[in-house]
């Protein structure tokens, strides 16, 4: 078959130049947005009369899993705008609608598994960061902010807007509406913003139609984004967000499992979020005794012989507004380091080419600190109060940029953590180079009960990463050199493993087959770690091979070959990886398992044995109104037995199911229930350890949201514990209902 490339360039090269000129590229041409020319009910029919005369845009490109095809189905994107609110209707063709993946879900949970499109809107026009808003054909919204710089799709942020659907006979169709007071954009007349549009088709293979062309092997997303003229008159982007909560909760403990329960502890609770925007350059945001009992609980990792502290990420409101400057080539800044917020101010702007971000808040304590080292990583109780500072400024050059970051911890009692440095990037059409060097000073707080290494003593020391990756349509590769004193420190970070040098490379070639698979990747990757003093601490080499295909098959198999400093011996280890992740259909929209098998390292007793792990997902839609995600991890280990041969050393396992009713777009009821046990043989230990421990918690929770902040929560908890006779008796009950409202301006 005749490559189109090659049948478009020859098409140029016999094209007169007069021609060329008068036909400019459609791809680069700008989109044009209109004033409505009457009023627009968001109710999904794209019948009112504004939407007469609006901009459309409806030439699409199929960018996954062809290259730049024209869209086999067609998408018809109208734009219109007023006084208040920016209008994006759409219209979404389909062969055949009763195949349409159009399942109620919670906002967020909009992703590839089903039928949406996602605008992207570059508001500021200078091609760093854009915010997505996303719509399935049920109306439910899913939003982020795409950072460039590290390719990073956030759904932490939440924006407020309008949208309603409905699918009919010939697709789907949707109407957004977006209040100007939720944009940012500069004081400029008329606005000339950046704007694609991406419509995810989940069909035999999972297809992407992009309203702009996507070069293979291009290192940006938000680069691409064509100009969208057209906009004049808007109002001021000044706004105020006052969101008031009121909350009440009721809670009984235990003194130990199969203990009644103690006298019931019942309390309430009142505080504010307050975001005021006085222009499109800044963004001032204050909490006062913030409430996060709506967030949804972690789902719990397998932490046994593990090394480093595992990583949550962030999903508490107030620490998610300009989330992009928050994100370093070190990962210096992680806020779930601030455990109990009872205040906090933050500052978040942008001036000409530069940005900031300024965070200062309270944190009350609790939760655990991370105590880093280089083959490991140990906790303490974070049994104090402290002062917490995070600064970030960032200047643009062009589609480089360089920074600068500084953070602090005060903690009452003494003792205090700083960590400051420059970091920046800079990137061509095919090459990204970043760097990042930061500076830590910690006097450790006088608390040696918590920790040993709690006695006050000072630490100092630097950290250093740089990174070079190359991207072509064939060729990647990727190169990082890290190296951190043993001495550094960052409690407002997530590093927990400092006092190493490593090197990193990986090399990878791309290729593009036709028939089930549409994209194969084989790889090298070779990574070293050593000490400060030269010593090795962990290798590792091997092959490894990716793969992309129908039904949105994803999949990758790794062979590594290890050696890892355990205690004071190097012990070697071989391992096949996997990960392989398939759609199968509307009612079984996703399934995935990874983990790996082969030999794996008793870290406690300083030993190699054999061993697996295996973690299963599932999503299940029996109808569109409920929804069944499955988490299963299963990890074991065989050593060598003392009467020889091999003997099972534990066996870890966490399982949960989160079943949700969907009433509406806007209400749901959400049951959670997760256990998780360790099964030991007490008998091949070198220390003493309990035969089995395990836990249960379940929750439920109803949830009606008007918007993403006014809403009405009520929900219950229950917490058990296994107890001496291997029995889960109940540690904890729970109750608690939570009303907020948002009141803008």
């Amino acid at each position: 078959m005749r490559s189109p490339g090659l049948l478009l360039g020859l098409a140029c090269a016999c094209t007169p130049l007069a021609a060329l000129a008068a036909d400019p590229d459609p791809a680069a041409a700008p989109s044009r947005v209109e004033r409505a020319a009457g009023p627009i009910t968001v109710d999904g029919a794209l019948d009112d009369p504004g939407w007469n005369g609006a901009g459309v845009i409806d030439r699409f490109y199929e960018t996954q899993p062809g290259d730049n095809l024209p869209a086999k189905i067609k998408t018809t994107v109208l734009l219109a705008y007023d006084e208040r609110y920016l209008y994006i209707g759409l219209r979404c063709d389909d062969p055949d609608p009763k195949q349409i993946r159009a399942p109620y879900v919670e906002r967020d949970a909009v992703i590839g598994t089903d039928d949406n499109v996602a605008v992207f809107l570059d508001t500021r026009n200078d091609r760093r960061s854009a915010i997505e808003l996303r719509v399935n054909p049920r109306g439910v919204q899913g939003d982020a902010v795409f950072n460039d710089a590290s390719q990073a799709e956030d759904f932490s942020p939440d924006f407020l807007y309008d949208t309603a659907a409905r699918v009919t006979d010939q697709g789907w169709q949707a109407e957004l509406r977006v209040p100007f007071t939720s944009l940012r954009y500069p004081p400029r007349d008329p606005q000339e913003w950046g704007i694609m549009v991406w419509r995810n088709y989940p069909r035999e293979f999972r297809y992407a139609f992009h309203s702009n062309p996507m070069p293979r092997g291009s290192n940006c997303f938000v680069c691409h984004l064509r100009p969208l003229l057209g906009l004049g008159g808007l109002p001021s982007a000044s706004s105020l967000l006052v969101v008031p909560y009121v909350s009440g909760q009721s809670v009984a403990a235990a003194a130990a499992p199969g203990q009644p329960l103690g006298d019931t502890d019942s309390e309430g609770d009142a505080g504010v979020d307050v975001k005021w925007t006085p222009g499109a350059d800044t963004a001032v945001d204050l909490t006062l005794n913030p409430d996060f009992s709506q967030v949804e609980a972690d789902v719990a990792q397998i932490a046994v012989n593990e090394r480093f502290a595992l990583f949550f990420p962030e999903k508490r409101p107030f620490f998610l507004e300009g989330v992009d400057l928050l994100d370093t080539p070190l990962n210096a800044i992680y806020t779930r380091t601030i455990t109990e917020p009872r205040g906090g101010l933050r500052v978040t702007g942008k001036a000409g080419a530069a940005s900031y971000t300024a965070l200062a808040t309270r944190d009350e304590g609790g939760g655990l600190v991370v105590i880093p080292g280089p083959t490991g990583s140990t906790f303490a109780p974070q049994d104090f109060k402290s002062w917490v500072g995070v600064t970030r400024l960032r200047r643009d050059l062009g589609s480089s940029f360089m920074s600068f970051l500084a953070t602090g911890r005060a903690v009452d009692g003494g003792g205090h953590n700083a960590v400051f440095g420059p970091d920046f990037q800079w990137r061509s059409e095919k090459d990204t180079i970043t760097a990042q060097l930061l500076y830590a000073h910690t006097q450790t707080p006088d608390r040696p009960e918590l920790a040993a290494e709690w006695d006050g003593r000072t630490l100092a020391a630097a950290a250093l990463e740089a990174g070079w990756s190359h991207d072509t349509r064939l060729w990647s590769w990727q190169l990082r050199y890290r190296d951190l004193g043993d001495e550094f420190r960052d409690d407002q970070g997530f590093i927990p493993q400092v006092g190493y040098r490593e090197g990193r490379a990986q090399v990878g070639l791309g290729l593009y087959p036709e028939g089930f698979l549409r994209s194969a990747r084989p790889f090298f990757l070779v990574d070293y770690l050593a000490g400060r003093d030269g010593s090795l601490l962990s290798r590792r080499f091997g092959p490894g091979f990716s793969v992309i295909g129908r039904k949105n098959l994803n999949a990758e198999l790794d062979v590594a070959f290890d050696r890892q400093l355990t205690g004071d011996q190097e012990l070697s280890r071989t391992q096949l990886l996997y990960f392989v992740q398939v759609d199968p259909s509307r009612r079984l929209p996703r399934i995935g398992v990874s983990g790996f098998v082969g030999q794996d390292i008793d870290i406690d007793n300083v030993r190699v044995g054999t061993g697996a792990e295996v973690n299963v997902s599932a999503t299940l839609r029996p109808v569109p109104q409920l929804g069944l995600q499955v988490n299963s991890a299963l990890s074991w280990l065989d050593v060598d037995a003392p009467a020889g041969g091999k003997a099972r050393l534990f066996t870890a396992q966490v399982q949960r199911l989160n079943a949700t009713v969907h009433f509406s777009s806007r209400s749901f009821l959400r049951l959670i229930g997760q256990y998780v046990s360790t099964t030991r043989d007490p008998s091949l230990y070198t220390f003493e350890v309990a035969p089995k421990d395990g836990a249960f918690s379940g929750s439920a929770l109803f949830s009606y949201r008007l918007n993403w902040q006014t809403a009405l929560y009520v929900g219950y908890g229950d917490e058990r514990a296994l107890d001496e006779r291997e029995s889960l008796q109940r540690t904890s009950r729970q109750f608690f209902a939570k009303v907020s409202y948002a009141l803008q301006r």
